[in-house]
């Protein structure tokens, strides 16, 4: 896969990485830039800062899409700037990151020993608009779908949303941290923003169509799940659905479902 930056709005990019099919944005202002999740190492973070630097020379913000260590273990790379993220976000980066390192240990990159955790030192809970100089970038949590600390990264005058692992493109949806029943709703909320362009966390760009029948899919599973249905109906494999199934249960025993 050629890791280069594709341009999918005006001074809007994305990067799709071979290592778990990531993507990460970056959005251009007057002033300065937006990088949307730095990948999951130090080392990775390092290539991506020489891959922005090709592009612009402008300070940088980062936003973390969620607490999963492929989406924010390079943070450190990135600070002195400010790290944005929801304020479970930063609480789930601090309480999980090393558990997560000890899980991932053997199908990372071989450098994840060394990484710094770093979480989100700027935090918010529902909206937050960052100013790049003459354009605008919303922040938005929408509700809880793939974590309970989901952020999407909307640019107004480009017609792109950075949706993170809210949408994934060329691999089911991941429940392990999700919440089944709400994802519809949050999908939803994603679907009423203007634009048309919608960055995966994970896989090819797509739009609105595409996030449509994803939705109907998440729809179509809490359907069949809550009324006592044959779970072979549910359109996702196998092995998803049982992941669903699994954390459903988890849930209840927690009284979250």
């Amino acid at each position: 896969m050629a890791e280069r930056w594709r341009e999918i709005g005006d001074r809007v990019y994305t990067r799709r990485h071979e290592s778990f099919d990531l993507n990460v944005g970056l959005v251009v202002g007057d002033e300065g830039c937006l990088v949307v999740d730095t990948r999951m190492s130090h080392r990775q973070a390092r290539e991506l800062v020489a891959a922005i630097r090709t592009v612009t020379a402008l300070p940088w913000t980062v936003v973390n899409t969620h607490a999963h260590f492929d989406h924010f273990f390079g943070n450190a790379v990135f600070l002195p700037a400010d790290i944005w993220g929801h304020v479970r976000c930063a609480e789930t980066a601090e309480a999980t990151g090393e558990a997560q390192r000890r899980k991932w240990s053997h199908e990372g990159p071989e450098e994840l020993a060394e990484v710094e955790i770093t979480p989100p030192g700027r935090t918010f809970t529902d909206t937050v608009t960052l100013d790049l100089g003459g354009r605008a970038v919303r922040l938005r949590h929408l509700g809880r779908g793939h974590t309970d600390n989901d952020v999407v990264a909307e640019v107004p005058d480009a017609g792109v949303v950075f949706a993170g692992d809210l949408v994934e493109e060329g691999a089911p949806p991941q429940f392990g941290d999700g919440f089944p029943l709400e994802w519809p709703g949050t999908l939803a909320r994603l679907l009423d923003l203007p634009g048309e362009v919608v960055v995966p966390g994970h896989g090819a760009v797509v739009d609105r169509d595409f996030v449509r029948r994803q939705h109907a899919d998440h729809v179509t599973a809490v359907e069949i799940l809550t009324a006592g249905g044959d779970p072979a109906r549910i359109p996702f494999p196998e092995e998803t659905v049982a992941e669903i199934v699994a954390r459903l249960g988890r849930l209840r025993g927690e009284g979250e479902a």
